[in-house]
């Protein structure tokens, strides 16, 4: 009979310490309501292009899938040049973006779009509407046409 009360205490005794072990490490888990705030990486690209004797040029700042500063630049040969700023996003391999710009005194804007292929972008074309708040933006961006006539390639950026 003492056998059976000694065993019976270290079989009671193993079972509290191994729950005791379990609340331990339910303890450590960390609270799923807090947020982990992971940092998107943030790069700077720069991109050249060249029509006969019109260059183009344009700088990213892109944070995650958002381009949260550019520029663009369309200097045509003999004309007046269309200078401005950027602010869109990537779209899987396409940045669609609004671009402020000034031309001939004027400011505009109007929505541009890239498609990238390799290191380079190619500018998109398509039929454009004026939506009646002062920007010019494409009718349906799933038929834009991305024919390589207005490539740029990826350059280093100059300070």
């Amino acid at each position: 009979m003492k056998k059976v009360i000694v065993l019976g205490y270290v079989f009671l005794s193993v079972l509290v310490s191994c729950k005791k072990e379990i609340e331990k490490e339910v303890e450590t888990i960390p609270d799923a309501s807090e947020k982990i705030v992971v940092e998107e990486p943030v790069s700077d690209e720069c991109y050249s292009g060249s029509i006969k004797k019109d260059t183009i040029l344009m700088n990213l700042t892109i944070k995650g899938k958002e381009v949260t500063k550019g520029k663009l630049s369309y200097k045509f040969y003999e004309k007046d040049k269309n200078e401005g700023t950027l602010v869109g996003e990537l779209k899987g391999d396409t940045l669609i973006a609004d671009y402020t710009f000034m031309s001939e005194g004027v400011s505009s804007v109007r929505q541009v779009a890239f498609l990238k292929k390799g290191n380079a972008y190619v500018e998109g074309y398509g039929d454009v509407v004026d939506d009646n708040k002062g920007k010019v933006i494409f009718k349906d961006i799933k038929q834009l046409k991305f024919e390589g006539k207005t490539a740029l390639a990826k350059v280093d950026c100059k300070m």
